[in-house]
């Protein structure tokens, strides 16, 4: 299945119109064992992250501005599951490899519309956390939840516009190259590898675009957490300074658990193309599924609002 869009050249290529997804190259005959982890890892990221929503809806103690960014989080860890959970199956269970150029697209879009939003709402939460910790007082006046609501509306459009512009773009790309992707799902710099087009304008918006957001949000988390450290250092009391620092260690797992596999990722695709192809489905894989799996766990774990709202949710509302 090809478009016709021939190049006026004797023997030239024809663009491709659809690409071939990639498993686990050389362990395609072991496609569905593998499947089951990964698999597993898709469930639990869905069912924890639906389970918080539930409870920040239901629960009227978590109905505070730290936990509705944590709201937020849990619908934008669903949007990077739901972004990639049907191909990434579907090339397992079914061999199901080929997706056309508009899917493909589509695909990457959402994908890296909701990276750029995970980013944002950990740089939102480490202004929670600052807000929270520096003025204590003013803390429930300066993040109403209708403020959190526009900060996180603001947010998901920056995101999606962000990635409009390339993803627009791959559309009018000729593909004429092999049309085998690196992963189970489509991004962005496995699209631009396969073009024939000029890719300049993709490349450098792409390169401009991590350092203009996630660059960005980084700095001003790291920012936030120095200022945070100072507030802290300054309070007398060493048990009011472990019970400050102690509301900041599920973000702080957050964040590792989120661009510790964004930079892994990132160096792959730049400087590992003498790696093993297996190497780049790893990675990748790790990327979609670890964020979203492990951010419901790690704040059941850490956050005691949150525990105490399962243990009361799974005993019927027994516990008060």
């Amino acid at each position: 299945m090809q478009r016709l869009r021939m190049s006026t050249l004797p023997g030239a290529n024809v663009s491709l119109s659809t690409f071939l997804l990639t498993g686990f190259p050389g362990l395609e005959w072991a496609h569905h064992w593998i499947s089951l982890p990964i698999f597993a890892g898709y469930l639990v990221a869905l069912l924890g992250n639906i389970t918080i929503l539930h409870l920040i809806r239901t629960e009227p103690s978590l109905h505070q501005p730290m936990y509705y960014f944590l709201a937020i989080l849990a619908v934008t860890d669903l949007g990077l599951c739901m972004s990639t959970l049907p191909s990434v199956l579907g090339v397992l269970w079914f061999d199901a490899r080929r997706i056309r150029l508009v899917s493909c697209v589509v695909q990457q879009h959402f994908l890296h519309s909701f990276s750029f939003m995970e980013s944002a709402v950990l740089f939102a939460m480490a202004l929670d956390r600052l807000v929270a910790i520096r003025f204590p007082l003013r803390y429930a006046s300066v993040l109403t939840g209708s403020r959190v609501a526009v900060i996180g509306t603001v947010l998901g459009a920056r995101s999606h516009i962000l990635t409009s512009v390339p993803s627009l773009k791959l559309l009018k790309f000729d593909y004429c190259h092999s049309g085998v992707l690196s992963h189970a799902y489509c991004i962005h710099q496995d699209m631009i590898r396969l073009a024939c087009s000029d890719t300049r304008f993709n490349r450098l918006y792409g390169l401009c675009g991590i350092m203009l957001t996630m660059g960005s949000d980084v700095l001003f988390i790291l920012i936030s957490y120095t200022i945070i450290l100072c507030t802290v250092l300054a309070i007398a009391s060493a048990a009011e300074r472990l019970k400050a620092l102690n509301t900041c260690v599920s973000h702080i797992l957050a964040m590792l658990c989120f661009y510790v596999p964004v930079l892994g990722l990132s160096i792959v695709h730049r400087f590992g193309h003498h790696l093993s192809p297996l190497v780049h489905m790893l990675m990748g894989t790790m990327y979609v599924i670890f964020p979203p799996l492990m951010n419901p766990i790690i704040y059941s774990i850490k956050t005691q609002q949150i525990r105490r709202a399962i243990l009361k949710m799974v005993s019927l509302g027994k516990i008060q």
